[in-house]
């Protein structure tokens, strides 16, 4: 006998702004919050110092001086946080890419926002030779956003047409590819080996000097990206039917493009270009929640998956730290693998 499915169960709150909010997705997003503060108490605690559980707790509310609250609050936390921003970030993007075109390979890996970035970057680094970290992260955002103006250019040039923008961004990556692969061979090794690092996507030696100023950029559009998540919902069903429930489509779909890029450009701006986490986050989240109503639950994944890979990346080889690029890189190849192969068997 099958199975009857009497609807989802939804929390309505009533008051100035009325709101419907699915059970399931706020279940879901909670459950992933605490296990991202749990597992952040955790990486604070483990280290080349190791510290307890209450020592983390007397740094952190101002009841310990001297070296552990160094590590703690100028060493551990900015990482930390970063991982969770920048986590929580490339998953809203990934989610935003993945409505607008309609397809879960629509992420910034895969579309070249990325690749655009580590492009600016490896102009200032190796064309204007210069190290410092301000110029770095400025090239880094010029890089993402020309990337972008040339995708939707070529992509929205007769209409929307989302699986288009997929095919420019793998097309525009892969000439962007070619462009940093033939930088780093015409610089000097030296130069190039520490670009290339870069390149690899990395949490190790952030403060809060590099990572502060994104972590409040990111957050506020963060905000934003929240707020336009009904009219991206209203998106998916479609031009017309989105035009008839008020929704301008054309000016909201550049603003959510332009929010999602500007978040993957400032992430990679600090750590550089990591892969993996935009592209699968907003699928695990959809997977778990069964639903695509709101783009917390990403929010929640991403920061988990983001904070999970980088705390993994610190232990898995006693006496190395790994760039949390190479770990999210590895499992994000075979995440597509299984990607492209379930929807070959979906469409067979």
């Amino acid at each position: 006998m099958g199975r009857i499915d009497f609807g989802r169960k939804y929390l309505q709150l009533k008051g100035p702004v009325k709101l419907r909010l699915d059970v399931r997705s706020i279940s879901v997003t909670a459950i992933f919050i605490v296990a991202v503060i749990a597992l952040s108490v955790f990486s604070l605690t483990v280290g080349t110092l190791k510290l307890s559980v209450s020592e983390v707790f007397s740094a952190l509310f101002g009841e310990m001086t001297g070296f552990k609250r160094t590590v703690v609050i100028d060493w551990r936390l900015p990482r930390v946080l970063a991982a969770i921003v920048f986590g929580a970030g490339l998953a809203i993007s990934g989610s935003i890419f993945q409505s607008i075109t309609r397809n879960p390979l629509g992420s910034p890996d895969i579309l070249g926002f990325t690749s655009g970035s580590y492009t600016g970057a490896l102009v200032v680094m190796l064309v204007i030779k210069s190290m410092s970290f301000t110029t770095i992260a400025t090239g880094a955002l010029i890089g993402g956003f020309v990337t972008a103006f040339i995708i939707y250019l070529f992509a929205f040039c007769n209409g929307t047409q989302g699986f288009r923008l997929i095919i420019v961004g793998i097309a525009i990556s892969t000439v962007l590819g070619s462009v940093n692969s033939m930088l780093l061979l015409q610089s000097q090794a030296e130069v190039a080996l520490t670009a290339g690092a870069w390149g690899v996507g990395s949490l190790n030696g952030i403060d809060w000097s590099h990572a502060l100023p994104a972590i409040l950029f990111i957050c506020v559009l963060l905000l934003f990206a929240m707020i336009m998540n009904r009219p991206l919902r209203e998106m998916e069903l479609g031009k017309d039917t989105a035009k008839s429930h008020g929704v301008h489509f054309e000016r909201t779909q550049l603003l959510l493009i332009i929010i999602a890029v500007a978040i993957t450009a400032s992430a990679t701006a600090v750590m550089g270009p990591v892969a993996f986490v935009a592209l699968a986050a907003p699928q695990i989240a959809l997977r778990i929640t069964n639903t695509a109503e709101s783009l917390a639950p990403s929010a929640a994944v991403g920061a988990f998956v983001l904070l999970s890979a980088d705390v993994l990346a610190q232990r898995m080889i006693p006496g190395m730290i790994l760039p949390v690029g190479v770990l999210t890189l590895s499992l994000g190849g075979l995440y597509l693998v299984w990607l492209l192969f379930h929807q070959a068997r979906s469409a067979a």
